[in-house]
């Protein structure tokens, strides 16, 4: 029987620990990347998310702490049409946030880096369509008062108080959370991880 190679997890994210514990998956060491996640000029939020989670997974492949394990990074963009919302850091993000998603549809985008070396990475992108109600003042007022907005990308986490703003999703819910699991068992199986 094959041994299962180490698996490295290249975030710090709470949810996305509690996402692969959901699957059975525990991560042999948990090493968050420091990374510089400023969006660029007129960039897409596809690339975004797709340049941050290849980022992340190199910078933790290219460290010694890896020998040889599998790495696993992400990242998740809250987008409105092409604009890429942000990781909100005050109360004032998450209204800022709250008011553009209210009434409206968005998109989740995770991205997904597997690294077994930094020059090779398979990535995998997966899009979530999310439907908010109109939103009240008093709703958004409650939901500042929560705090759970705080450091959560476009302002929202839809694990929890959130998800009663929700009027329809169309695709992954573990992707808005953080984490596509489909897709993340897949690459992790295809790379020999049971």
């Amino acid at each position: 029987m094959a041994v299962r190679p180490r698996f490295i997890l290249a975030s710090a994210s709470p949810r996305r620990q509690a996402l692969l514990a959901q699957a059975g998956i525990v991560p042999d060491a948990i090493v968050a990347p420091d990374i510089n996640e400023t969006p660029r000029k007129a960039e897409l939020p596809r690339a975004y998310a797709l340049r941050l989670a290849r980022d992340k997974a190199r910078a933790i492949a290219g460290t010694e702490v890896t020998d040889g394990a599998l790495i696993l990074a992400a990242d998740t963009v809250v987008a409105c049409g092409r604009r890429i919302l942000p990781k909100a850091d005050s109360d004032g993000d998450v209204e800022r946030c709250l008011r553009l998603l209210s009434g409206r549809q968005h998109s989740v985008l995770t991205a997904i880096a597997l690294a077994r070396s930094a020059s090779d990475i398979k990535l995998r992108i997966v899009t979530t369509k999310v439907a908010f109600k109109q939103l009240g003042k008093d709703e958004i007022a409650s939901y500042l008062q929560s705090s759970e907005g705080i450091g959560k990308a476009g302002g929202y986490a839809i694990q929890g108080w959130a998800e009663c703003f929700v009027r329809r999703i169309n695709g992954s819910y573990s992707n808005v959370v953080g984490l596509p699991l489909l897709e993340t068992l897949s690459l992790l199986q295809a790379a020999g991880y049971r």
